[in-house]
């Protein structure tokens, strides 16, 4: 199957091609035409398999012939980072059509984004809870005109707080309206929210639950004091390709990439403490493969969606299997190959074991010169 059977309107059929998509992955062609069609749906899938295309072709070809100059399509999103990688994708995507689309998140003057907003009055908003809800006390944004709502990253929205501030705007929303959930994993908040919100969903599961098999997962034995060397000599045998090194405080995030920096490895960090300015000087520095390292913590990695990144480095181990699976999954995307590796100390191994119980299988034992 390819593209032209979804039948696209000849503008959006350009765009896809100009991007260099050629097939569609399982989630876009399993959710696409129930998206074309006006149904709600709860699509659960892997990270990085496709799901942002997955809802923006079908937004696009279902805004066209609409009225212009109010909000028609929601997105939110859990983080400022996948926000405007969403509103890039709909501007890429969009691009030969009429439509406007606009991110709004906070950490940036609240005064300049009204302005922005009134001055390009966008059709579709890509918008972080927290900050939307601000421009809709303000009497700034009405969303009486939506027609379509995506909920991205359900899962990280809940583990971030934010469902108290979804459901407010939710209730803002028409009743009459087509809502998208989308998922990697579906906890019982998630699986309310969708019975509360959707009108008889279509369900799309693929193989939301298991890491991507486009990765290679090993893990390293270490200790506490010997990480350090052991990431060095790990990243000197890496020749091609990004590694994203998480850690589990931002502040080992930051020292460790000062660290690397000294020791003249291209390396850049992304956490919490850092200004909206530095966050966006960080991302576009890996984005555009100036640095090919980036040190983060889980929250602030959230909605990096960079296809280049060929290893994910876990320095600290992750707390659940769910975080190990998001962590890793931003490497082998859009059925890439990629690599995961994970540092163990022996206080580590009961959280191994439970990793190791939900991916189903033991992860290889490699020395740092094996990946």
């Amino acid at each position: 199957m390819d593209f032209s059977h979804f039948g696209f309107d000849k503008d959006i059929e350009v765009s896809i091609t100009s991007v260099g998509y050629t097939a569609p992955t399982p989630i876009q062609e399993q959710t696409i035409p129930s998206i074309l069609a006006g149904r709600d749906l709860l699509g659960l899938a892997q990270t990085g398999t496709g799901k942002t295309a997955a809802f923006a072709l079908p937004i696009l070809q279902r805004l066209i012939g609409g009225t212009s100059c109010v909000p028609r399509a929601l997105v939110l999103s859990p983080t400022r980072e996948l926000a405007e990688q969403t509103h890039q994708t709909f501007v890429t995507l969009g691009k030969r059509g009429s439509f406007k689309s606009m991110s709004i998140f906070g950490g940036v003057s609240l005064s300049t984004q009204i302005k922005n907003y009134r001055k390009l009055m966008p059709e579709i908003l890509v918008a972080c809870p927290g900050r939307l809800l601000d421009l809709m006390g303000q009497g700034v944004v009405k969303l009486n005109s939506v027609e379509i709502l995506v909920i991205d990253e359900a899962d990280r929205m809940f583990d971030m707080g934010f469902l108290p501030s979804i459901k407010k705007i939710i209730v803002a929303l028409p009743k009459t309206r087509q809502t998208l959930l989308f998922s990697a994993t579906l906890p019982a908040e998630i699986a309310g929210l969708a019975r509360q919100f959707q009108r008889d969903p279509v369900r799309v599961d693929v193989h939301a639950s298991e890491p991507l098999a486009t990765i290679s997962h090993f893990v390293r034995p270490v200790s506490q004091a010997d990480k350090y060397q052991a990431l060095r000599t790990v990243l000197h045998g890496i020749n091609q390709g990004q590694t994203l090194v998480f850690t589990r405080t931002k502040h080992r995030a930051k020292h460790l990439a000062l660290q690397l920096t000294n020791e003249g490895f291209e390396a850049t960090s992304l956490q919490g403490n850092l200004s909206q300015g530095q966050r966006d000087k960080a991302m576009s520095s890996f984005r555009s493969g100036k640095t090919s390292i980036m040190v983060a913590t889980d929250i602030a990695a959230r909605g990096i969606d960079i296809t280049q990144i060929s290893h994910v480095i876990n320095f600290d181990i992750p707390d659940t299997p769910e975080a190990y699976t998001h962590r890793i999954g931003r490497t082998g995307r859009m059925l890439r190959k990629g690599v995961a590796l994970t540092f163990v100390t022996p206080e580590d191994r009961q959280v191994l074991k439970s990793i190791e119980r939900f991916m189903g299988a033991p992860i290889p034992l490699v020395g740092a010169k094996a990946v």
